[in-house]
């Protein structure tokens, strides 16, 4: 009954920048935290940064001051800012949230994924 749609990836050059988005639609109560992850092929997803319901936010050590991640509240939506990217930041990214769907009730939901490639 939820949703998480991507869009934003594409093929940039070293230096330049993307920014990621992942609108959330269905039967959405409450929004508990979000966050992006990212995966290479036959490689671990690993997560990139989260935020929390009441803003807090944490980054990957190999993303801090590159990355920001945010959110819009009225439009459902999240974003990743991706400035100052790198040949290893070419990854599948997915975003990721936990979502109260009624009282007492959650769940844990992912995107489809999208394709960042970071190459000269």
């Amino acid at each position: 009954q939820v949703q998480l749609v991507e869009s934003g990836g594409g093929l940039v050059q070293p230096g330049g920048s993307l920014r990621l988005s992942c609108a959330a639609s269905g039967s959405i109560f409450s929004f508990i935290g979000m966050g992006w992850y990212r995966q290479a092929p036959g490689k671990q997803r690993d997560l990139v940064a989260t935020i929390t319901s009441g803003g807090s936010t944490y980054y990957a050590d190999s993303v801090k001051g590159r990355f920001t991640i945010s959110r819009d509240n009225a439009k459902n939506t999240l974003y990743l800012q991706m400035n100052n990217l790198k040949p290893p930041d070419t990854a599948v990214y997915y975003c990721n949230a936990m979502i109260s769907t009624g009282w007492s009730k959650e769940g844990n939901y992912w995107g489809q994924g999208t394709q960042v490639t970071v190459s000269s």
